[in-house]
């Protein structure tokens, strides 16, 4: 008896093997809607980058030493001395940020084509959520390393907690665990960046694909107009829609290993709480809730700011329940996309102004200097101008 069949003979006696393969075969061989295509892989390369995170993590918290004293070493011995520790570290940097950018637009994807809708609503929040942990992530990692950057951007961005009504006090000190980022910040850093998060995101990933096995992928039909399509006329999940994913995800895994080769992140100098650097901002993906809460002044400024930067993830959350629509045609909802596009180029406007606030720029070979709200002001051909009276 060859080992093969010892073992298929071992889960035989033990278990409903031929239950378990028509589950199996019924999944990988689902037909998807005769309308996927090439926009639905983002999803599948989120999961991958996650599954990349995952690992390259695990690489480097074998060297990793989460103290004051040591973290920013430890991320130059690994960058210098472990072998291909560079690359996975720059893979897990960049993957990071990659991740995210998956995430939205997988749902950028998702929202415009109506996918949302009844009775795939819960997809839609459980997604929401991955969303939220996912930028959590990058938050809660950006510290680890503890270089300057890293370490002043957390104590900007632990500063507008303090702004939440009632609790911003408390959830100020709770996240920093004290009145400042210190040893005890970066410990629970590091405990929410390699502990609680990977658990909530894996077992919310798990209920994501299984509600999204059980509904099957959206079609274009109206809400309680969805028949079963022929399965002459559906994309097969296995090969057809596994093939497509698969060619994306060696450009992407390629991608990935390009970026960290031609264009690593720095390292940085350690992080020294007595000095601080000129006009700290944070990551790309915060930079519009960062710009947003600059045009909020006066005395109540502050929690104005808060609840504007609060309402679009809100929305989010809520958006299947508000729009009750039938309608999955971009064309047929003329106001969900609407407020869709709105949402979308305020985000990117505010992005590239929180980008470029506060710095000197040349434009037609003319110097300009933007300002906190993002507003250019033209410096003069020897260097007064507003930008130098506004501090620059």
């Amino acid at each position: 008896m060859s080992i093969r069949s010892s073992i298929n003979g071992f889960f035989e006696s033990r278990f409903d093997m031929d239950t378990a393969r028509d589950l199996v075969d019924q999944q990988v061989h689902k037909r998807l809607p005769p309308h996927t295509g090439w926009l639905h892989v983002f999803a599948s390369l989120s999961l991958l980058l996650f599954i990349s995170q995952t690992l390259t993590g695990i690489l480097l918290l074998m060297y990793y030493r989460p103290t004051p004293d040591e973290a920013h070493r430890s991320i130059q011995y690994i960058t210098a001395d472990v072998h291909f520790g560079w690359l996975y570290r720059q893979v897990h940097a960049w993957g990071a940020s990659l991740m995210i950018l998956l995430v939205v637009l997988h749902m950028i994807r998702t929202f415009f084509s109506g996918a949302y809708k009844k009775p795939r609503e819960l997809t839609w929040v459980t997604g929401v959520l991955l969303f939220l942990i996912t930028i959590t992530f990058g938050f809660t990692g950006y510290l680890l390393p503890w270089n300057q950057i890293a370490f002043w951007a957390t104590t900007v961005g632990t500063e507008s907690a303090n702004k939440v009504p009632v609790i911003g006090g408390w959830l100020q000190y709770f996240l920093r665990g004290g009145d400042a980022v210190t040893g005890e910040t970066l410990s629970r850093f590091f405990v929410v960046h390699v502990i609680i998060l990977p658990w909530f995101l894996s077992g919310l990933v798990g209920i994501h694909l299984f509600l999204m096995r059980v509904n099957n992928l959206s079609t274009t039909e109206r809400v309680g107009d969805e028949k079963p399509f022929p399965k002459e006329s559906g994309i097969p999940f296995f090969p057809v829609h596994v093939a497509k994913e698969c060619a994306i995800s060696m450009l992407l895994l390629a991608f990935l290993v390009t970026l960290s080769v031609v264009s690593p992140w720095e390292i940085g100098d350690p992080a020294d709480p007595l000095v601080t650097p000129q006009h700290i901002k944070p990551e790309w993906y915060f930079l519009p809730s960062y710009q947003l809460l600059k045009y909020f002044e006066g005395p109540y400024g502050a929690i104005l700011g808060i609840i504007a930067c609060s309402v679009p993830f809100a929305l989010l959350f809520f958006w299947p329940f508000l729009d009750r629509g039938k309608e999955r045609s971009p064309r047929k909802r003329p106001i969900a996309v609407g407020i869709g596009l709105f949402a979308l180029v305020s985000a990117l406007v505010l992005g590239v102004l929180g980008h470029y606030s506060e710095t000197n720029q040349t434009f037609f070979g003319k110097r300009y200097h933007i300002d906190l709200l993002g507003m250019p002001h033209r410096l003069d051909d020897e260097g007064g101008g507003n930008g130098d009276e506004t501090g620059h």
